[in-house]
């Protein structure tokens, strides 16, 4: 099922949140890459942890689909 998702002119200035770009310390993606790590190093996540990760996963496909829809509004 297809979700269509209006994204105001406005948002063209969209920012991702702090915790979630490349140089905030830590950020959720250092995050998910250690849960990622200790996964593939053959520790089982616990389901708090796994759902943790699938969470963090979600977050940042729908961010950063945001701020690539927000500017393809404007060009």
């Amino acid at each position: 099922m297809t979700q269509v998702i209006e994204i105001p002119i406005g948002l063209a200035q969209f920012q991702l949140p702090t915790a979630v770009q490349d140089s905030a310390e830590p950020t959720l993606r250092e995050r998910l890459q250690f849960l990622l790590d200790r996964q593939d190093a053959g520790t089982q996540l616990s389901e708090h942890e796994r759902q943790e990760a699938e969470g963090l996963v979600e977050l940042a496909e729908f961010l950063s689909l945001l701020k690539l829809r927000s500017h393809q509004v404007t060009e």
